[in-house]
Order: C-alpha cells, then structure tokens, then sequence
C-alpha cells in the first residue's frame, strides 16, 4: 500500500474518531449549557439590574450592585466568614483525614468493616447530618454540653450556636466530620501505592514510624495532597445546607458566608440584583482555587 494511501487513510480514521467523540460529548454539553451556564448568564445578566419583589420589571442599574455590596462593611465580614470558614475547614479535614487513612492502612480484625463504617458520614443526607449536630451542640440539652458538665469539664451549659465563635466552632467541626470520609478515601488509596521495599529499606536505615511518614509516605503523597486540598477547599466555598441548617448564617452574621448572603438576599431580601451580584462575586471566589486546581490536572496529564 503506498505511504499516501496510508497517510491519507490514517487521517480520515483519526477524523472520524474526532467527530464521534465529539458526538459522544453532545449529551454532557447540552446537559451543561441548561443547568449551568445558561443560569450563570442569566446570573450575571440580573446582576446589572436592580430586580426587588415590588417591581413589576428589572431595572438595569449597571454596576452599582456591586458598588454597593463592596462598599459594604458587612461584606467584608461575610469573605472573613468565608475564609476562615474555608481555611480551618479544609486544614482539620486534612489532618483527620491523613490519621484515619494512615490508621485504616493498618493489618487488623475488623479492618474492612471499619473502612465501610468510616463511609456513613458521606453516604448519610448532609441536612440530617446537620440537624444532628444542632441537637449535639444544643445548649440546653445538647449532648455535648451533658458529657462536659458530666466529666467536670465545664460547670454550666455553653450556648454554642448563640455564641459567635461557638457557632463557627460547630459547623467547622461537623462540615470538616462530613468531609474526613473524602479525604480518607484519597489518601487510602494513594497508600496503597506505597512500595513495602522502600518502607522496609527507610527502617533498615534506622527510620522509626515518624521518619518513615516524614521521608517515604509524605512525599509519596504530595501530589494527592494538592489535590485533594483544593477539592476541599472548592467544596468548602459551596457549602450551604450545613451551615443553613444549624446557624442560618447567625448569630449576628458570625456564620453567614458567601452562600448563605446569596441565599438571604434572595428569598428574604427579595432583591435577585443584589443576590446575582453576590453570586458573582460567589463565583469568582471559587474561580481562584479551581484555576489552581486545573493547572495541576493539565500539568500532570502533560
């Protein structure tokens, strides 16, 4: 067969693999324009007009939405909010995460039934989840309050989510329980390709358990780290029904975020403007993580 024959071939198979490709794509890119950007454009569309359940039409105001929300004091505190939120958040899932992978990469009876238990947080509703631990952070007859005052710990009852710090303190606490089962997962299985030759040669060397974390598995799992990290912190910058659900942004907007202000604009402020222009800046927020996010995913395929 000659070389034309066979380049020319070559070329029309690789065009029609492309476009079969393409057509398998068809369903998802559809999928998505309708239930994410064509709401999206529509958000930023609203987010230039002023649009309040008295007005019969939106009114388009340019960019003064957003002058007002920056110009705002409790702006500011609602991004603090959010980035502590998403910081301390993602830090703590972090930590128990690697504990309890490290932990579940041990030989012992009852291992695998342990492993699955460890799913339940993720596999259960997030709302009930959330109900659960308003109900432990009660205080009045919260479960938490009971084994303190029962252990001396404390000699009255701590109004948790009456409290500003107590509050953050609580939906940290039970988002970081709800995202510990992730992260396990991620670290479990970037444990199991940790080569038993290099442990063994890392004790040969005179590594205790420490030295074989610090110099074989650590570094072994960096780039799961990255990753997982970002993931987290991305997810944590769209949580809602955690927070909602125990604090409703209070008190005193010491848990409202980012996506409880759009949330509070919209169906109590009844002012879809202002909440597209939260969301927008919303959006922007999450942008920042994804992008870096992105740039390792290409970065490693390549």
């Amino acid at each position: 067969m000659p070389l034309a024959h066979r380049r020319s071939r070559s070329q029309g198979l690789k065009a029609h693999e492309r476009r079969t490709g393409f057509l398998l794509l068809v369903p998802a890119l559809i999928a998505f324009a309708a239930v994410i950007l064509w709401p999206f454009l529509q958000s930023l569309r609203l987010s230039l007009y002023k649009f309040t359940i008295e007005m019969e039409q939106p009114k388009f105001v340019g960019l003064q939405n957003f002058s007002r929300i920056l110009n705002d004091p409790g702006t500011l505190t609602v991004w603090l909010n959010t980035l502590v939120f998403v910081v301390v958040t993602t830090g703590l899932t972090f930590v128990m995460g690697l504990a309890w992978a490290l932990m579940m990469n041990q030989s012992f009876k009852g291992r695998g039934f342990l492993r699955a238990a460890s799913l339940l947080p993720w596999v259960l509703p997030t709302t009930v989840t959330a109900f659960l631990a308003a109900w432990i952070f009660n205080g009045q007859y919260g479960v938490l309050n009971a084994v303190l005052l029962q252990t001396g710990l404390i000699s009255e009852p701590i109004t948790w989510l009456a409290e500003q710090k107590g509050a953050m303190a609580a939906v940290i606490i039970t988002k970081a329980w709800l995202s510990v089962p992730l992260f396990m997962a991620f670290f479990l299985a970037g444990l199991q390709g940790v080569s038993s030759d290099q442990v063994d040669a890392a004790r040969v060397d005179g590594c205790e358990n420490a030295g074989v974390l610090l110099y074989v598995i650590l570094p072994h799992l960096a780039p799961t780290m990255i990753i997982v990290t970002i993931l987290g912190a991305m997810g944590n910058l769209q949580a809602f029904d955690v927070i909602y659900a125990m604090t409703q942004g209070g008190p005193i907007k010491a848990t409202t975020m980012l996506s409880v202000e759009v949330y509070k604009q919209a169906f109590q402020n009844w002012d879809m403007g202002t909440a597209c222009a939260v969301g927008v800046l919303w959006f922007v927020t999450i942008a920042i993580p994804t992008v870096f996010y992105l740039r390792i995913l290409f970065k490693r395929e390549g």
